[in-house]
């Protein structure tokens, strides 16, 4: 399979890219309203696939950030867009397109991404952790995507931590509700050495660190590869969480373990056409 169509559903944009032999070589997007009816999105989707999708094309794989059968094609619930409760959409499309349709949930799409295409090429069993808006995980054992039960593996953002959950401590949140300022608002002050974000930046680390030590309790991954938008913040969170894992009980499975943080473009992409493969 030469040529496929690589669809992220995010909550706020529709990115659709065409992948030809592993590189995106043209893509899309387009800035959605979340309370729009499951018509509406559906019809804006499709305009996006119609100027993508060529006739060489030969399948299309689709990440969503929610729940998702990925055997029926069917999303049940999809963050931020409301209207889309139960969508039939590898049906929809596969009646529209005449190709093969592949959905998934995106963290587990960026993981699979990241072993075809970026950092866990070389690795057999690792997790793929993506912070930014929440934090989600998709976990590779023995070179294969593990999914669960409608894709719902990886969750770790739900474990509770503290007085909440971890989603609350490692991901956007910790700034939009403890600081009332974006991740990135956080990280351009931080740089200017705005001393409360570099301290909020330490100790969002922490709890990093100690999602990461519950993910090494439970899978034991040669590796772990971080991405998402607060990915790119990595060396203001960098040494807060390795002291955080330096407490993990197993050293020697701690000094094997590798952390990596994307080097990827256009991941979402790839990773959904990576379905396809």
């Amino acid at each position: 399979m030469k040529e496929v169509v690589g669809i992220d559903l995010g909550g706020t944009n529709f990115k659709v890219g065409l992948v030809r032999d592993g590189l995106v070589v043209k893509q899309l997007h387009h800035l959605i309203q979340s309370k729009q009816s499951e018509e509406t999105l559906l019809q804006d989707l499709y305009q996006l696939i119609d100027q993508v999708k060529t006739n060489h094309t030969e399948a299309i794989g689709i990440g969503v950030p929610g729940i998702v059968d990925a055997d029926s094609g069917i999303i049940y619930d999809i963050q931020n867009i409301p209207s889309w409760k139960e969508v039939a959409l590898k049906r929809l499309l596969e009646a529209r397109y005449g190709v093969p349709v592949a959905l998934n949930n995106d963290a587990n799409c960026f993981a699979l991404g990241e072993k075809m295409y970026g950092e866990g090429r070389t690795f057999r069993d690792f997790v793929g952790l993506s912070i930014g808006t929440g934090i989600g995980m998709g976990i590779i054992i023995n070179h294969k995507l593990y999914s669960g039960m409608l894709c719902g593996a990886g969750e770790i953002g739900m474990v509770p931590y503290k007085d909440g959950i971890i989603e609350n401590y490692a991901s956007s949140f910790f700034f939009s509700e403890g600081y009332e300022k974006t991740a990135k608002e956080m990280s351009e002050l931080a740089l200017r050495g705005e001393s409360k974000a570099v301290e909020a930046y330490k100790e969002f680390g922490v709890h990093l660190g100690e999602a990461i030590k519950i993910i090494m309790y439970l899978y034991a991954p040669q590796a772990i590869v971080l991405g998402g938008s607060i990915s790119k913040a990595y060396p203001l969170f960098r040494k807060s969480m390795e002291r955080s894992i330096g407490s993990f009980a197993y050293p020697m499975q701690r000094k094997k373990m590798e952390i990596r943080v994307t080097t990827t473009a256009n991941l979402p992409i790839l990773g959904a056409a990576a379905l396809c493969f």
